[in-house]
């Protein structure tokens, strides 16, 4: 049970790191092998179809463990735990056109192994274009990993003579100048075990590559604590470069929120200064204020005194308004959210919303306009529809999202580091 738990909350915290960096999938995946210190070496025999792969894996074992046969016969991943290893057989290479059995392979190579014995036939002569690439790919995966390749030249015993295998091994090496050759024969080790032949088991070069392993295993534990450490900086290295770039992100549009909020702030107090300042001609009225006087039944359909004064009022309040106007379109605030709008599309405005239609009266002006009181409404106002505007939403649900990236980056790297626990 106890288990079970631990092992449901490192995919639990696996999933955390996931969550940020979903491509770090196989990497996460080979840890929890990693984390299997007590586990023997896996040691994979990767190659293509028919290149002895199987027979091979048998003779080093000493046991018929894995199906041999002339027609394609591995199709799964298979294993056997035996001399203090486990053995990973996959199907070879390019045998199947779905590459059904391409991905077994591409997991016993990648993901299980610790050690790959790359087996090419002789009767092939040099390597394939394939073969080639994916002998790079090994040789940079054990620099950086540790992980080791053991080439195995196999069915040598096919070749005509010593000249014919001289050649072969002269075309590879032309090919990887790096790699050591291990030149094999199992048919050989298997007819010197059966007649008790020494020297041809010797000369089947199994003892030797039995060697080579036993080197080659007596590496894996501080090859597995170096790829554990490595893997572990990589991940850890790139959530920490992630965090940076969205700190400095929400650093950016945090700095433009508060730069576009004080532009809108001050330049609405601009605006509001000169409307006061425009007014004050209209404000000023000696003696009795004819806008203030009623017209009379008889006066309905005449131009009175009275009906110019707040004309005149009307448009002053008109030209306060296109001012304003105009500073909330530079700033993008041009219509009513949507929960506010109604079916009559004139008034689904914001200065309608905040000034209504028209004022009559000199003291309307001077409470809206001028009063510290009206003032301040006016800024409030104004500046929660800013802030309900499309360019300010947006960004403030970018900053939104910006801050549970932070959150899901922070756990994440909390979980790694709980994972790297010992």
């Amino acid at each position: 049970m106890a288990v079970e738990i631990e092992m449901a909350m490192a995919t639990a915290m696996a999933q955390d790191v996931l969550a940020v960096l979903p491509a770090r999938a196989h990497d996460l995946a080979r840890l929890r092998i990693l984390a299997r210190r007590a586990a023997p070496p896996s040691i994979t025999v990767v190659g293509k179809y028919n290149h002895g792969k199987s027979r091979l894996l048998n003779e080093l074992m000493g046991s018929d463990i894995f199906a041999v046969a002339d027609r394609r016969e591995t199709v799964a991943l298979a294993e056997h735990r035996q001399q203090q290893a486990r053995w990973l057989d996959a199907p070879g290479l390019d045998a199947d056109v779905a590459r059904n059995d391409d991905d077994h392979s591409h997991r016993a190579i990648w993901l299980e192994s610790d050690i790959r014995l790359f087996v090419h036939a002789a009767k092939e002569g040099e390597l394939d274009a394939a073969e080639r690439d994916l002998l790079q790919e090994l040789r940079a995966d054990q620099q950086r990993t540790l992980r080791q390749t053991i080439f195995v030249l196999t069915q040598v015993d096919q070749l005509s003579d010593d000249a014919h295998v001289d050649r072969v091994v002269a075309a590879i090496r032309a090919q990887s100048p790096e790699i050591t050759l291990h030149l094999v024969s199992a048919t050989r080790h298997r007819q010197g075990t059966e007649q008790g032949k020494q020297l041809l088991i010797q000369k089947s070069g199994i003892p030797a590559l039995k060697e080579s392993l036993s080197v080659a295993m007596a590496k894996v534990p501080p090859a597995r604590e170096h790829e554990a450490n490595l893997l572990f900086a990589d991940i850890r290295n790139e959530l920490l470069n992630l965090q940076t770039a969205e700190e400095s992100r929400m650093q950016a549009l945090g700095d433009l929120q508060q730069c576009q909020l004080r532009a809108f702030d001050e330049g609405l107090a601009t605006v509001l200064d000169k409307v006061r300042n425009d007014l004050q001609p209209v404000l000023e009225v000696s003696g009795t204020d004819p806008a203030l006087v009623p017209d009379s039944f008889e006066n309905m359909f005449k131009l009175t005194a009275g009906k110019r004064e707040r004309a005149h009022i009307q448009i002053a309040y008109s030209r306060a308004c296109i001012a304003i106007n105009a500073h909330l379109v530079r700033h993008g605030v041009v219509g009513l959210p949507m929960e506010q709008q109604t079916s009559v599309r004139s008034l689904d405005t914001v200065m309608v919303a905040v000034m209504g239609v028209s004022v009559k009266y000199r003291d309307d002006l001077r409470r809206i306009f001028c009063e510290p009181e009206g003032r301040a409404r006016l800024q409030q106002d104004f500046g929660r529809y800013f802030e309900l505007s499309e360019d300010r939403v947006t960004l403030a649900g970018q900053l939104a999202d910006g801050a549970i990236r932070l959150a899901e980056i922070a756990k994440a790297l909390a979980a790694l580091e709980r994972l790297e626990r010992p």
